[in-house]
């Protein structure tokens, strides 16, 4: 991945942080953050299904989200 391309793709990570309300949950604590992300990870690991309901949940919210702004 390219220099441009990967900063590109790292804000966008970084807006979903903050489209999920994480950063004003935790006060913007990283350290909180990184620890919620760890443990993320280590439930996908543990847990198969919670990945296809994670996907399930942010395609829903990115839909509604769609057509919220479309009759706006």
């Amino acid at each position: 991945m390219q220099r441009r391309e990967r900063a590109r793709h790292l804000i966008q990570l970084g807006g979903l942080v903050h489209k999920a309300g994480l950063v004003d949950l935790t006060d913007d604590d990283r350290a909180t953050l990184y620890g919620a992300m760890l443990e993320l990870a280590a439930k996908a690991r543990d847990d198969g299904d919670a990945l296809v309901l994670w996907k399930r949940r942010g395609k829903r919210a990115f839909d509604t989200e769609a057509q919220g702004s479309e009759t706006a």
